[in-house]
């Protein structure tokens, strides 16, 4: 009996694999030299151990520009859009990516490309 335990309490430990977050909508403006994204995203969010907890913006050599923390998880609210503001991009790039990060899969397989220019 306790091998069926232990393995029960091993599988019950262990996190579950869950939906990757998607991006729903990408909104953006220049005011002066500087950027401001808002970005739409939606995720099953459980609470505290699986959420949503960033997303950022690249260029297309994977530097990257600006990264918006979340600090909270966001059950009750989906989907979800946060802004960032006075992102600095080059004058040479044109496009760029925005990923999302959740705090148990990291960055997730789902990477808009937006052309800002």
């Amino acid at each position: 009996m306790r091998k069926i335990f232990t393995l029960l309490a091993a599988l019950t430990a262990a996190p579950l694999a869950a939906d990757p977050a998607t991006i729903n909508n990408i909104a953006f403006s220049k005011v002066g030299g500087t950027f401001t994204f808002n970005v739409t995203i939606a995720h099953p969010d459980s609470g505290w151990e699986h959420y949503v907890d960033a997303w950022r913006v690249k260029d297309l050599d994977g530097n990257v520009l600006g990264t918006r923390q979340l600090a909270h998880p966001h059950v009750e609210e989906q989907p979800f859009t946060r802004s960032l503001s006075n992102v600095e991009i080059p004058a040479d790039v044109d496009t760029v990516l925005i990923e999302v990060h959740d705090n148990t899969s990291g960055w997730g397989p789902d990477i808009a490309t937006v052309k800002i220019r």
